[in-house]
C-alpha cells in the first residue's frame, strides 16, 4: 500500500516540475521512506515518466519537438546532483571553470570539479566525463560559490598567462557589491591569486 501511495505522490511532484529537473531519492523524503522512494523512482523510470541517468539519479525528460528527440540535462546539473546525493561541496575547475566564467567558449568534454569528497569519475555517455578531484577545504568551504569559482578559474589560466584583457573581462562580470565580498572571502588564498583578485576588484 505504501508503495502505491508513494508512487502517486512522487509522480505528481515530478509531473509538476520543469523538464530536465534532476532528482535523487532524498528529494522525496517528505513523501516516503527511502525504501519506498527508491522503489517508486525505479517504477517511474520503467514507466517512462523519468529517465535514469545513473544509479540513484534521475531526470524528467525534456523533449525538443523540432528535433524530435530528448534534450539531455547539462553535465553541470548532473554533477551538482551527484554532489547533493553524497553531501559533497563542489566547484568547477580547469576548463569547466573557464567556461562558466565566459573565459572560454569551448564546451569541455571532461567536466572537472574540485570537491571535499573523494576522487571520482563518472562517464555519463560516450562523449561526457565528469571528474571530481579532492582539494583542500580552504579553497571551497566558508566562501561563496562565485569566489571559489573565481579562484579555480585563475588557477586554470595560470599566473603567467593573466593579462589586462582577462582582468577586465572578469571584472566586468562582477558587481561592485560582490567585489567587496570576494576580496574579504579570498584573503587567505594563495598570494598570487589574491593579488590578481585585488586587481580585478579594483578595476
Amino acid at each position: 500500500m505504501e508503495r502505491n501511495i508513494s508512487y502517486g505522490k512522487i509522480k505528481d511532484r515530478i509531473e509538476r516540475s520543469e523538464p530536465n529537473t534532476i532528482y535523487i531519492t532524498s528529494d522525496f523524503m517528505d513523501l516516503a521512506s527511502t525504501y519506498a522512494a527508491n522503489g517508486a523512482l525505479r517504477r517511474l523510470a520503467k514507466d517512462g515518466v523519468i529517465d535514469q541517468i545513473m544509479r540513484g539519479i534521475y531526470n524528467k525528460p525534456k523533449y525538443n519537438e523540432r528535433l524530435k528527440r530528448k534534450v539531455p540535462p547539462s553535465p553541470d546539473d548532473i554533477a551538482k546532483a551527484i554532489a547533493r546525493n553524497y553531501g559533497w561541496t563542489i566547484i568547477p575547475s580547469g576548463n569547466t571553470a573557464l567556461n562558466m566564467l565566459g573565459l572560454s567558449t569551448q564546451v569541455p568534454a571532461q567536466w572537472e570539479y574540485v570537491s571535499d569528497g573523494p576522487y571520482k569519475e563518472y562517464a555519463i555517455d560516450d562523449k561526457t566525463l565528469i571528474r571530481f578531484r579532492h582539494t583542500a577545504n580552504k579553497e571551497i568551504t566558508k566562501i561563496s560559490y562565485n569566489a571559489a569559482l573565481l579562484i579555480q578559474a585563475l588557477k586554470a589560466v595560470g599566473k603567467d598567462n593573466i593579462d589586462r584583457k582577462t582582468i577586465r573581462k572578469i571584472s566586468s562580470e562582477i558587481s561592485e557589491e560582490r567585489k567587496a565580498e570576494i576580496m574579504k572571502e579570498t584573503q587567505y588564498t594563495t598570494s598570487w591569486i589574491y593579488e590578481v583578485i585585488r586587481e580585478i576588484c579594483n578595476e
